[in-house]
Protein backbone atom coordinates (compact mmCIF):
# COMPACT_ATOMS: atom_id res chain seq x y z
CA UNK A 1 0.00 0.00 0.00
CA UNK A 2 1.35 3.51 -1.15
CA UNK A 3 1.71 5.45 2.14
CA UNK A 4 0.53 8.99 1.62
CA UNK A 5 2.19 11.20 3.92
CA UNK A 6 1.12 14.87 5.20
CA UNK A 7 3.08 16.62 6.54
CA UNK A 8 1.40 18.07 10.32
CA UNK A 9 1.61 21.61 11.85
CA UNK A 10 5.20 21.70 14.19
CA UNK A 11 5.33 19.86 17.20
CA UNK A 12 5.74 21.50 20.15
CA UNK A 13 9.13 20.22 21.07
CA UNK A 14 11.95 21.30 23.69
CA UNK A 15 13.69 24.08 21.84
CA UNK A 16 16.95 22.16 23.16
CA UNK A 17 18.35 19.01 21.79
CA UNK A 18 20.59 17.76 24.33
CA UNK A 19 23.98 17.12 23.21
CA UNK A 20 26.01 13.74 23.72
CA UNK A 21 29.41 14.45 21.73
CA UNK A 22 30.92 17.78 22.52
CA UNK A 23 34.56 17.81 21.53
CA UNK A 24 36.04 18.40 18.11
CA UNK A 25 36.58 15.39 15.84
CA UNK A 26 34.49 12.96 17.81
CA UNK A 27 32.51 10.82 15.57
CA UNK A 28 29.72 7.93 17.15
CA UNK A 29 28.10 5.18 15.83
CA UNK A 30 24.47 5.26 14.06
CA UNK A 31 21.95 4.07 17.06
CA UNK A 32 21.15 0.31 16.12
CA UNK A 33 18.28 -0.96 13.45
CA UNK A 34 15.94 -2.55 15.28
CA UNK A 35 14.82 -6.16 13.58
CA UNK A 36 11.83 -6.82 15.45
CA UNK A 37 8.60 -7.57 13.33
CA UNK A 38 5.14 -6.62 13.99
CA UNK A 39 2.97 -8.89 16.03
CA UNK A 40 -0.98 -8.86 16.34
CA UNK A 41 -1.78 -10.49 19.75
CA UNK A 42 -4.85 -13.42 18.60
CA UNK A 43 -8.20 -12.29 19.16
CA UNK A 44 -11.05 -14.65 19.93
CA UNK A 45 -14.15 -14.36 17.73
CA UNK A 46 -17.56 -16.67 17.65
CA UNK A 47 -18.06 -17.18 13.48
CA UNK A 48 -21.45 -17.64 12.27
CA UNK A 49 -21.61 -21.00 10.40
CA UNK A 50 -25.11 -21.83 8.71
CA UNK A 51 -24.90 -25.06 6.93
CA UNK A 52 -28.08 -25.36 4.31
CA UNK A 53 -29.54 -28.46 3.45
CA UNK A 54 -32.00 -28.45 0.31
CA UNK A 55 -35.22 -30.47 0.64
CA UNK A 56 -35.84 -31.33 -2.32
CA UNK A 57 -33.31 -34.24 -1.67
CA UNK A 58 -35.24 -35.33 1.36
CA UNK A 59 -38.46 -34.48 -0.71
CA UNK A 60 -37.33 -36.75 -3.16
CA UNK A 61 -36.03 -39.55 -1.12
CA UNK A 62 -39.27 -40.13 0.27
CA UNK A 63 -41.05 -40.34 -3.35
CA UNK A 64 -38.64 -42.66 -3.93
CA UNK A 65 -39.06 -44.75 -0.65
CA UNK A 66 -42.79 -44.36 -0.01
CA UNK A 67 -44.95 -46.20 -2.78
CA UNK A 68 -47.28 -44.82 -4.74
CA UNK A 69 -50.29 -47.73 -3.82
CA UNK A 70 -50.20 -47.93 0.17
CA UNK A 71 -52.28 -50.97 0.46
CA UNK A 72 -54.90 -52.52 -0.95
CA UNK A 73 -58.27 -54.62 1.07
CA UNK A 74 -60.35 -57.63 0.02
CA UNK A 75 -62.70 -58.39 3.18
CA UNK A 76 -65.43 -61.24 2.46
CA UNK A 77 -68.50 -61.62 5.05
CA UNK A 78 -68.37 -58.19 6.48
CA UNK A 79 -71.31 -56.49 8.09
CA UNK A 80 -71.60 -53.68 6.51
CA UNK A 81 -74.93 -52.69 8.17
CA UNK A 82 -74.90 -54.07 11.84
CA UNK A 83 -78.39 -55.62 13.06
CA UNK A 84 -80.60 -53.04 15.18
CA UNK A 85 -83.52 -52.22 16.97
CA UNK A 86 -86.27 -50.11 15.72
CA UNK A 87 -89.45 -49.19 16.74
CA UNK A 88 -92.19 -48.70 14.06
CA UNK A 89 -95.66 -47.85 15.02
CA UNK A 90 -95.49 -48.91 18.67
CA UNK A 91 -94.10 -52.13 16.80
CA UNK A 92 -90.66 -53.11 17.75
CA UNK A 93 -88.77 -54.31 14.96
CA UNK A 94 -85.29 -55.94 14.62
CA UNK A 95 -83.00 -54.94 11.10
CA UNK A 96 -81.35 -57.55 9.63
CA UNK A 97 -77.43 -57.46 9.01
CA UNK A 98 -76.06 -56.52 6.10
CA UNK A 99 -73.04 -58.57 4.47
CA UNK A 100 -71.51 -57.45 1.57
CA UNK A 101 -67.63 -57.97 0.19
CA UNK A 102 -65.24 -55.04 0.59
CA UNK A 103 -62.78 -54.56 -2.40
CA UNK A 104 -60.37 -51.18 -2.38
CA UNK A 105 -57.44 -49.62 -2.08
CA UNK A 106 -55.62 -46.26 -1.34
CA UNK A 107 -52.83 -44.39 -3.13
CA UNK A 108 -51.07 -41.39 -2.04
CA UNK A 109 -49.95 -38.02 -4.36
CA UNK A 110 -47.05 -36.30 -4.35
CA UNK A 111 -45.39 -35.67 -1.07
CA UNK A 112 -45.43 -32.06 0.68
CA UNK A 113 -42.00 -30.96 2.10
CA UNK A 114 -41.96 -27.71 3.64
CA UNK A 115 -42.07 -25.21 6.99
CA UNK A 116 -41.05 -22.21 8.45
CA UNK A 117 -38.92 -21.94 12.05
CA UNK A 118 -38.88 -25.28 13.57
CA UNK A 119 -41.52 -27.04 12.26
CA UNK A 120 -40.25 -29.00 8.98
CA UNK A 121 -43.63 -30.49 7.86
CA UNK A 122 -44.49 -33.51 5.71
CA UNK A 123 -47.88 -33.84 3.72
CA UNK A 124 -49.31 -37.20 2.06
CA UNK A 125 -52.11 -36.77 0.21
CA UNK A 126 -54.49 -39.64 0.18
CA UNK A 127 -56.82 -40.71 -2.54
CA UNK A 128 -59.29 -44.41 -1.44
CA UNK A 129 -61.14 -46.05 -3.52
CA UNK A 130 -63.28 -48.71 -1.85
CA UNK A 131 -65.61 -51.28 -3.49
CA UNK A 132 -68.60 -52.91 -1.72
CA UNK A 133 -69.82 -55.82 -3.59
CA UNK A 134 -72.62 -58.49 -2.75
CA UNK A 135 -74.49 -56.33 -0.62
CA UNK A 136 -77.05 -58.22 1.10
CA UNK A 137 -77.58 -60.01 -2.32
CA UNK A 138 -79.48 -57.30 -3.53
CA UNK A 139 -76.71 -55.27 -5.04
CA UNK A 140 -74.22 -56.31 -7.05
CA UNK A 141 -71.49 -53.70 -6.66
CA UNK A 142 -71.24 -49.82 -5.02
CA UNK A 143 -67.98 -47.84 -5.30
CA UNK A 144 -67.21 -45.47 -2.80
CA UNK A 145 -64.43 -42.77 -2.50
CA UNK A 146 -62.57 -40.84 -0.34
CA UNK A 147 -59.71 -38.41 0.57
CA UNK A 148 -57.54 -37.66 3.26
CA UNK A 149 -54.34 -35.84 4.34
CA UNK A 150 -51.79 -37.35 6.56
CA UNK A 151 -49.60 -34.46 8.02
CA UNK A 152 -46.31 -35.30 9.99
CA UNK A 153 -45.01 -32.19 11.87
CA UNK A 154 -40.89 -32.96 12.42
CA UNK A 155 -39.08 -31.35 15.13
CA UNK A 156 -35.04 -31.97 15.10
CA UNK A 157 -32.31 -32.28 17.08
CA UNK A 158 -28.40 -33.94 16.99
CA UNK A 159 -26.36 -36.36 18.44
CA UNK A 160 -23.36 -35.38 20.09
CA UNK A 161 -21.78 -36.79 16.66
CA UNK A 162 -23.53 -34.33 14.78
CA UNK A 163 -26.02 -37.23 13.28
CA UNK A 164 -29.96 -35.56 13.08
CA UNK A 165 -32.31 -37.10 15.34
CA UNK A 166 -36.88 -36.48 14.36
CA UNK A 167 -39.32 -36.14 16.78
CA UNK A 168 -42.25 -36.96 14.74
CA UNK A 169 -45.92 -35.64 15.35
CA UNK A 170 -48.23 -37.43 12.96
CA UNK A 171 -52.02 -36.71 12.10
CA UNK A 172 -54.97 -37.33 9.65
CA UNK A 173 -57.90 -35.82 8.55
CA UNK A 174 -60.47 -37.02 6.05
CA UNK A 175 -61.47 -34.80 3.48
CA UNK A 176 -63.99 -36.72 2.24
CA UNK A 177 -65.36 -40.06 3.93
CA UNK A 178 -65.35 -43.37 1.96
CA UNK A 179 -69.51 -44.50 2.31
CA UNK A 180 -72.53 -45.57 0.11
CA UNK A 181 -76.23 -44.82 0.95
CA UNK A 182 -78.50 -48.00 1.32
CA UNK A 183 -81.86 -48.39 2.16
CA UNK A 184 -82.07 -44.95 3.45
CA UNK A 185 -79.19 -45.53 5.57
CA UNK A 186 -75.50 -44.31 4.80
CA UNK A 187 -72.31 -47.09 5.41
CA UNK A 188 -68.75 -45.41 5.76
CA UNK A 189 -65.70 -47.39 5.70
CA UNK A 190 -63.71 -45.09 7.60
CA UNK A 191 -62.89 -47.34 10.61
CA UNK A 192 -62.19 -50.17 7.69
CA UNK A 193 -59.20 -47.45 5.82
CA UNK A 194 -58.14 -46.02 9.83
CA UNK A 195 -56.85 -49.46 10.59
CA UNK A 196 -55.02 -49.65 7.15
CA UNK A 197 -53.38 -45.92 7.79
CA UNK A 198 -52.38 -46.96 11.12
CA UNK A 199 -49.61 -48.99 8.65
CA UNK A 200 -49.00 -46.11 6.67
CA UNK A 201 -48.34 -44.08 9.44
CA UNK A 202 -46.13 -46.50 11.26
CA UNK A 203 -43.83 -46.91 7.73
CA UNK A 204 -43.50 -42.67 7.59
CA UNK A 205 -42.13 -42.66 11.20
CA UNK A 206 -39.47 -45.38 10.48
CA UNK A 207 -38.24 -43.97 6.98
CA UNK A 208 -38.56 -40.06 7.63
CA UNK A 209 -35.43 -40.48 10.34
CA UNK A 210 -33.25 -42.59 7.95
CA UNK A 211 -33.78 -40.42 5.36
CA UNK A 212 -32.78 -37.72 7.39
CA UNK A 213 -29.62 -39.27 7.72
CA UNK A 214 -28.90 -39.29 4.30
CA UNK A 215 -28.65 -35.78 4.38
CA UNK A 216 -25.31 -36.00 5.39
CA UNK A 217 -25.48 -33.15 7.56
CA UNK A 218 -22.44 -34.40 9.45
CA UNK A 219 -20.35 -34.74 6.31
CA UNK A 220 -21.22 -31.05 5.55
CA UNK A 221 -20.57 -29.77 9.20
CA UNK A 222 -17.20 -31.10 8.95
CA UNK A 223 -16.09 -30.23 5.51
CA UNK A 224 -17.44 -26.77 6.60
CA UNK A 225 -15.00 -27.14 10.01
CA UNK A 226 -12.03 -28.44 8.06
CA UNK A 227 -12.47 -25.27 5.67
CA UNK A 228 -11.97 -22.51 8.08
CA UNK A 229 -8.34 -23.90 9.31
CA UNK A 230 -7.29 -21.26 6.76
CA UNK A 231 -5.36 -18.00 6.03
CA UNK A 232 -7.72 -15.31 4.49
CA UNK A 233 -5.73 -12.13 2.56
CA UNK A 234 -6.71 -8.82 3.75
CA UNK A 235 -4.58 -6.63 1.71
CA UNK A 236 -2.81 -7.75 -1.26
CA UNK A 237 0.53 -5.53 -1.16
CA UNK A 238 1.98 -2.61 0.60
CA UNK A 239 1.78 -3.96 2.90
CA UNK A 240 0.09 -7.37 2.09
CA UNK A 241 -1.82 -8.29 5.43
CA UNK A 242 -3.30 -11.49 6.12
CA UNK A 243 -6.00 -13.16 9.11
CA UNK A 244 -5.58 -16.75 9.83
CA UNK A 245 -8.03 -18.86 11.25
CA UNK A 246 -8.13 -21.19 13.88
CA UNK A 247 -11.25 -23.24 14.93
CA UNK A 248 -11.52 -24.39 19.08
CA UNK A 249 -14.91 -25.72 19.22
CA UNK A 250 -18.10 -25.83 17.41
CA UNK A 251 -21.64 -24.89 18.74
CA UNK A 252 -24.83 -25.59 17.42
CA UNK A 253 -27.96 -23.49 18.15
CA UNK A 254 -31.03 -25.02 16.51
CA UNK A 255 -32.45 -24.71 12.94
CA UNK A 256 -34.82 -23.15 11.06
CA UNK A 257 -36.90 -24.21 8.20
CA UNK A 258 -36.58 -21.19 5.40
CA UNK A 259 -39.01 -22.68 2.14
CA UNK A 260 -37.15 -25.45 0.53
CA UNK A 261 -34.17 -25.14 2.96
CA UNK A 262 -33.09 -26.76 6.08
CA UNK A 263 -30.74 -23.79 7.71
CA UNK A 264 -28.64 -25.23 10.66
CA UNK A 265 -27.28 -22.58 13.17
CA UNK A 266 -23.62 -23.07 13.92
CA UNK A 267 -21.22 -20.64 16.16
CA UNK A 268 -17.66 -21.54 15.63
CA UNK A 269 -15.33 -20.09 18.02
CA UNK A 270 -11.91 -19.13 16.53
CA UNK A 271 -8.73 -17.64 17.07
CA UNK A 272 -8.18 -15.44 14.72
CA UNK A 273 -4.82 -14.38 14.20
CA UNK A 274 -2.99 -11.06 11.85
CA UNK A 275 0.11 -11.25 9.72
CA UNK A 276 2.10 -8.30 8.00
CA UNK A 277 4.06 -9.83 5.16
CA UNK A 278 3.84 -13.32 3.51
CA UNK A 279 1.25 -15.77 3.68
CA UNK A 280 1.70 -17.55 7.01
CA UNK A 281 1.18 -21.20 6.91
CA UNK A 282 -2.67 -22.53 7.17
CA UNK A 283 -3.19 -24.24 10.66
CA UNK A 284 -2.94 -27.62 10.84
CA UNK A 285 -6.99 -28.82 10.98
CA UNK A 286 -7.85 -30.49 13.75
CA UNK A 287 -10.95 -33.10 14.14
CA UNK A 288 -14.35 -32.13 14.74
CA UNK A 289 -14.76 -31.69 17.96
CA UNK A 290 -18.52 -33.36 19.76
CA UNK A 291 -21.21 -30.52 19.47
CA UNK A 292 -21.50 -28.44 22.19
CA UNK A 293 -24.94 -25.67 22.53
CA UNK A 294 -24.50 -22.47 21.23
CA UNK A 295 -25.68 -19.67 24.00
CA UNK A 296 -25.10 -16.37 22.09
CA UNK A 297 -25.95 -14.88 18.70
CA UNK A 298 -22.86 -15.72 17.11
CA UNK A 299 -21.00 -13.88 14.41
CA UNK A 300 -19.37 -11.25 16.37
CA UNK A 301 -15.26 -11.22 15.39
CA UNK A 302 -12.42 -9.07 16.66
CA UNK A 303 -10.08 -7.87 14.40
CA UNK A 304 -6.69 -6.60 14.54
CA UNK A 305 -5.73 -4.85 11.58
CA UNK A 306 -2.76 -3.28 11.31
CA UNK A 307 -1.47 0.28 9.33
CA UNK A 308 1.91 0.61 8.92
CA UNK A 309 4.31 3.25 7.56
CA UNK A 310 7.51 2.60 5.51
CA UNK A 311 10.51 4.27 7.01
CA UNK A 312 11.69 4.62 3.54
CA UNK A 313 8.88 6.70 2.96
CA UNK A 314 9.48 9.20 5.58
CA UNK A 315 12.41 10.40 4.22
CA UNK A 316 12.03 11.59 1.26
CA UNK A 317 9.22 13.84 3.09
CA UNK A 318 12.05 15.12 6.01
CA UNK A 319 14.43 15.69 3.00
CA UNK A 320 11.87 17.97 1.37
CA UNK A 321 11.13 19.61 4.29
CA UNK A 322 14.81 20.42 5.05
CA UNK A 323 15.35 21.54 1.57
CA UNK A 324 12.76 24.11 2.15
CA UNK A 325 14.21 25.45 5.10
CA UNK A 326 17.99 25.45 3.99
CA UNK A 327 16.75 28.89 2.10
CA UNK A 328 16.90 30.67 4.98
CA UNK A 329 20.15 30.79 7.40
CA UNK A 330 19.80 28.60 11.09
CA UNK A 331 20.46 31.19 14.61
CA UNK A 332 22.61 29.25 15.85
CA UNK A 333 23.50 30.14 19.57
CA UNK A 334 26.81 31.27 20.24
CA UNK A 335 27.95 31.38 16.61
CA UNK A 336 25.29 33.12 14.87
CA UNK A 337 23.71 33.17 11.16
CA UNK A 338 24.31 29.34 9.17
CA UNK A 339 23.59 28.23 6.07
CA UNK A 340 23.36 24.57 5.56
CA UNK A 341 22.65 22.31 3.19
CA UNK A 342 21.11 19.31 3.38
CA UNK A 343 21.61 15.99 1.40
CA UNK A 344 20.61 12.48 2.02
CA UNK A 345 18.06 11.55 4.78
CA UNK A 346 18.15 7.86 6.47
CA UNK A 347 14.61 7.06 8.75
CA UNK A 348 14.37 3.58 10.26
CA UNK A 349 13.46 2.04 13.80
CA UNK A 350 15.43 1.89 16.76
CA UNK A 351 15.81 0.26 20.43
CA UNK A 352 13.75 1.54 23.04
CA UNK A 353 10.27 1.97 20.37
CA UNK A 354 12.26 4.83 18.92
CA UNK A 355 12.29 5.97 15.24
CA UNK A 356 16.46 6.93 14.34
CA UNK A 357 16.66 9.85 11.77
CA UNK A 358 20.01 10.28 10.17
CA UNK A 359 20.61 13.67 8.40
CA UNK A 360 23.60 14.36 6.27
CA UNK A 361 24.03 17.96 5.86
CA UNK A 362 26.83 20.61 6.05
CA UNK A 363 27.73 23.92 7.52
CA UNK A 364 30.81 26.53 7.04
CA UNK A 365 34.24 23.85 6.77
CA UNK A 366 31.81 21.15 9.12
CA UNK A 367 30.33 18.07 6.99
CA UNK A 368 28.61 15.06 8.19
CA UNK A 369 25.64 12.99 9.05
CA UNK A 370 23.84 13.66 12.50
CA UNK A 371 21.66 11.25 14.49
CA UNK A 372 18.65 11.98 16.39
CA UNK A 373 15.86 9.81 17.91
CA UNK A 374 11.75 10.16 18.66
CA UNK A 375 9.31 8.38 20.37
CA UNK A 376 6.12 8.19 18.28
CA UNK A 377 3.28 9.23 19.93
CA UNK A 378 -0.41 9.73 19.50
CA UNK A 379 -3.37 10.76 21.53
CA UNK A 380 -6.53 7.91 22.17
CA UNK A 381 -8.11 6.99 19.09
CA UNK A 382 -6.05 9.41 16.81
CA UNK A 383 -4.84 8.66 13.97
CA UNK A 384 -2.30 11.99 14.39
CA UNK A 385 1.08 11.07 14.91
CA UNK A 386 3.69 13.45 16.51
CA UNK A 387 7.43 12.69 17.72
CA UNK A 388 8.80 13.66 21.27
CA UNK A 389 11.77 13.35 23.00
CA UNK A 390 13.51 14.24 19.81
CA UNK A 391 17.36 14.36 20.57
CA UNK A 392 20.67 13.99 18.83
CA UNK A 393 21.96 10.37 19.63
CA UNK A 394 25.38 10.40 17.67
CA UNK A 395 27.23 12.35 14.46
CA UNK A 396 29.27 9.86 12.08
CA UNK A 397 31.84 10.46 9.29
CA UNK A 398 32.25 13.98 10.53
CA UNK A 399 34.61 17.27 10.52
CA UNK A 400 33.77 20.39 12.85
CA UNK A 401 31.64 17.77 15.03
CA UNK A 402 31.00 20.68 17.21
CA UNK A 403 29.50 23.09 14.75
CA UNK A 404 27.39 20.29 13.35
CA UNK A 405 26.15 19.27 17.00
CA UNK A 406 25.50 23.28 17.55
CA UNK A 407 23.71 23.74 14.44
CA UNK A 408 21.54 20.38 15.10
CA UNK A 409 21.03 21.87 18.85
CA UNK A 410 19.68 25.17 16.74
CA UNK A 411 15.51 25.24 17.43
CA UNK A 412 15.02 25.88 14.18
CA UNK A 413 16.77 22.77 13.02
CA UNK A 414 14.58 20.09 15.41
CA UNK A 415 11.27 22.07 15.11
CA UNK A 416 11.79 21.54 10.93
CA UNK A 417 12.58 17.23 11.47
CA UNK A 418 10.10 16.93 14.27
CA UNK A 419 7.50 18.52 12.04
CA UNK A 420 8.46 16.96 9.25
CA UNK A 421 7.99 13.68 11.53
CA UNK A 422 4.64 14.42 12.26
CA UNK A 423 2.50 11.81 10.28
CA UNK A 424 -1.15 11.58 9.53
CA UNK A 425 -2.47 8.70 9.12
CA UNK A 426 -5.83 9.47 8.15
CA UNK A 427 -5.32 8.72 4.46
CA UNK A 428 -3.41 5.40 4.88
CA UNK A 429 -6.16 4.03 7.52
CA UNK A 430 -9.12 4.91 5.15
CA UNK A 431 -7.36 2.99 2.33
CA UNK A 432 -6.52 0.25 4.14
CA UNK A 433 -10.13 -0.10 5.72
CA UNK A 434 -11.63 0.51 2.18
CA UNK A 435 -9.85 -2.18 1.09
CA UNK A 436 -10.23 -4.33 3.94
CA UNK A 437 -14.17 -3.88 3.64
CA UNK A 438 -13.90 -4.95 0.45
CA UNK A 439 -11.64 -8.19 0.55
CA UNK A 440 -14.45 -9.48 3.44
CA UNK A 441 -17.23 -8.27 1.67
CA UNK A 442 -16.95 -12.13 0.36
CA UNK A 443 -13.72 -14.16 0.35
CA UNK A 444 -13.32 -17.27 -1.39
CA UNK A 445 -11.35 -19.99 -1.13
CA UNK A 446 -12.02 -22.92 -2.93
CA UNK A 447 -15.60 -24.29 -1.42
CA UNK A 448 -15.21 -22.21 1.54
CA UNK A 449 -16.43 -18.48 1.78
CA UNK A 450 -16.41 -15.68 4.38
CA UNK A 451 -18.48 -12.93 4.53
CA UNK A 452 -17.12 -10.35 6.92
CA UNK A 453 -18.42 -6.87 7.88
CA UNK A 454 -16.48 -4.16 9.98
CA UNK A 455 -19.25 -2.39 12.05
CA UNK A 456 -16.70 -0.18 14.48
CA UNK A 457 -13.19 0.50 15.32
CA UNK A 458 -10.63 2.03 17.19
CA UNK A 459 -7.11 2.85 16.78
CA UNK A 460 -4.50 2.16 19.51
CA UNK A 461 -1.55 3.13 20.74
CA UNK A 462 1.58 3.96 17.94
CA UNK A 463 4.66 1.41 17.94
CA UNK A 464 8.22 1.66 15.87
CA UNK A 465 9.37 -1.48 15.23
CA UNK A 466 12.27 -2.59 12.60
CA UNK A 467 9.46 -3.78 10.17
CA UNK A 468 7.71 -0.16 10.47
CA UNK A 469 5.65 2.19 12.31
CA UNK A 470 2.69 0.51 13.15
CA UNK A 471 -0.99 1.71 14.38
CA UNK A 472 -3.05 -0.97 15.34
CA UNK A 473 -6.74 -0.56 14.73
CA UNK A 474 -9.01 -2.73 16.11
CA UNK A 475 -12.45 -3.53 14.95
CA UNK A 476 -15.41 -5.19 15.62
CA UNK A 477 -17.88 -6.47 13.12
CA UNK A 478 -19.75 -9.90 12.23
CA UNK A 479 -18.55 -13.04 10.33
CA UNK A 480 -20.36 -15.48 8.73
CA UNK A 481 -18.69 -18.58 7.11
CA UNK A 482 -20.14 -21.04 4.42
CA UNK A 483 -19.46 -24.04 2.76
CA UNK A 484 -20.94 -24.16 -1.16
CA UNK A 485 -23.26 -27.38 -0.72
CA UNK A 486 -22.77 -29.96 -4.07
Amino acid sequence: MKQSLLIGSAVALATTIPLVACHRGTTMQAPPRATDTISVPPQSSTIAVPIVAQLDELSAALEREVPRQLWSIDQPGKDCLASKRVEVLGVKLKTPRVECRIVGDVVRGPIGLAGQGQDLVVTLPLHATVRVRDIAGVLKQETATGDAVVRAHVRLSLTPGWKPLARLDIQYDWTNEPGIDFLGQRITFTSKADAKLKGVIDKLERTLPSELDKLHLDREIGKAWASAFTSLELNHANPPVWMRIVPQDLRYGGYAVEGRRLVLRLGMRAQTETFVGDRPADPPVSPLPPLKRLDNVPGRMLFVIPVIADYRQLEPVIAKALAKRSARPFDVPGVGPVTARFGKVTCYGTNGGKVAVGVQFSAKEAHGTVWLTGTPVNAPNSREVHFADLAVSGVTDSTGTDVLLALANAPGLSQTIAGALAQNFENDYAKLMGKIDRALTEKRTGDFVIRARIDNVRTGQLKAAGQGLYLPVEGTGTATVSLDMP
